[in-house]
């Protein structure tokens, strides 16, 4: 069977890598660390299709030591100690390095078999991931590691190498293949960075056009076709959730209601409006607040609204709610209120409750204080009287600040007014 176009055309070297200049250029760190041929323990950070592999591969052949190639999602402790038992053998006289591919899919126990060796030079690791090493791979191994992160490419990086796929499908096939002007630049665009994907699109072009006479004309609608969805980068469980998520809410805090939309739109396409709904429902508490609390249930109902008729008509709902949130005034004042009672009650010794508020009406006869002389606010002139409501060690301590906005002032000057 016939591997996949771009599996056929890997680069050899780090010259024809595309992309990744930030590690890879004349005089990046990267490139200079891998030229001077001593090779540390490295993790490779990224997307898939980016070049992680490709570049572990160049290194690895090009590294003058016994080559161990394993796959996270396959490998085993035998197959670990397989590795390891090649370090005391002539082949691994110069050391062994493992390339590790989706390192990620390694459990704690396999990890921490390679750690001696990693640590001794015995065996060096080059791993790849397309998660957040810092969150799935072992803290040791990660000490021990240099972390590298991969990022995708822009469109017009991918251009060279989309143009080069279609002159070696070309050439594979025997014909002459024209590309109609704008079918390239679609697929850079649609193809979110992926160098793999945009090369195997440019594949399918090919292979999914009609010849005549020995010629391919691959149309700009053939193109548009097979890259619809290929832009999106998204996995519930994966680290790109997370950032569309936080792209959102910082879009909105920072009142940018064309960017909320656009990653709203992303959450949408991914048919994800659980995570967008509850997202927005935090949103209205967080960042909105107390400068707009109508924003609460307007919110709840547009999710309500958009959980009962589903998308596609939910887009309409969850809309309204975005840009209700990015346009209305903001406050994080209830928010940090909370977070610093929270700290007092988790790091200090804040006493008993003052005996007034205490829900007792009986004093022992060791009672220096004897009754309960809580004074009830509805007795008096607008429903308030001065008492200590917190306990004694922290009766003065302060945790809401009125904010900047309309409705908090307003409140400010009449609570002012009242308690003068």
């Amino acid at each position: 069977m016939t591997s996949p176009l771009a599996d056929r055309i890997r680069p050899k070297t780090l010259d024809d890598v595309v992309g990744q200049s930030h590690l890879l250029g004349e005089g990046k760190p990267l490139r200079r660390i891998i030229e001077s041929g001593q090779i540390p323990n490295m993790i490779f950070y990224g997307s898939s299709g980016i070049g992680k592999t490709t570049v572990a591969r160049i290194i690895a052949e090009n590294a003058g030591m016994k080559l161990h190639k394993l796959n996270g999602t396959s490998a085993s402790i035998s197959d670990i100690k397989d590795v390891i038992a090649d370090t005391n053998t002539i082949d691994g006289i110069n050391g062994v390095l493992l390339y590790l591919d989706e390192i990620q899919y390694l459990n704690k126990k396999q990890q921490q078999s390679l750690l001696e060796y990693i640590e001794n030079g015995q065996v060096t690791l080059i791993a790849s991931t397309t998660e957040n090493p810092y969150f799935y791979v072992y803290n040791a191994i990660i000490s021990r590691s240099t972390v590298f992160e991969f990022k995708p490419l822009t469109a017009e990086e991918l251009v060279p190498a989309i143009n080069r796929a279609f002159r070696i499908a070309a050439d594979d096939l025997g014909i002459t293949v024209k590309v109609e002007k704008g079918a390239v630049e679609h697929i850079a665009n649609g193809c979110g960075g992926d160098v793999r994907k945009s090369i195997n699109t440019a594949e399918l072009c090919v292979l999914s056009s009609a010849s005549a006479s020995g010629e391919i004309v691959i149309k700009k609608e053939t193109a548009e076709i097979l890259t619809q969805r290929s832009n999106m980068r998204y996995d519930r469980d994966g680290d790109s959730h997370y950032d569309i998520l936080s792209a959102l809410q910082k879009s909105i805090r920072g009142s940018d209601e064309n960017a909320a939309l656009h990653y709203a739109a992303r959450l949408m396409e991914a048919g994800d409006i659980i995570s967008l709904s509850r997202r927005l429902l935090v949103i209205a508490a967080e960042d909105i607040g107390l400068a707009y609390p109508q924003a609460i249930p307007i919110v709840k109902a547009c999710v309500d609204s958009a959980m009962q008729l589903g998308l596609p008509e939910a887009r309409i709902p969850l809309a309204e709610a975005v840009i209700l949130l990015a346009t209305a005034p903001k406050s994080n004042s209830a928010k940090m209120a909370i977070d610093a009672a929270l700290e007092d009650v988790r790091t200090r010794e804040c006493g008993d409750f003052p005996r007034h508020l205490q829900n007792k009406h009986f004093d022992g006869e060791g009672a220096a204080v004897k009754g309960q002389h809580y004074l009830y606010p509805h007795d008096y002139p607008n429903h308030y009287v001065e008492q200590q409501y917190l306990p004694d060690p922290i009766k003065d301590r302060i945790y809401y600040e009125y904010g900047e906005n309309k409705t908090e002032q307003a409140a400010k000057q009449y609570w002012q007014k009242i308690k003068r």
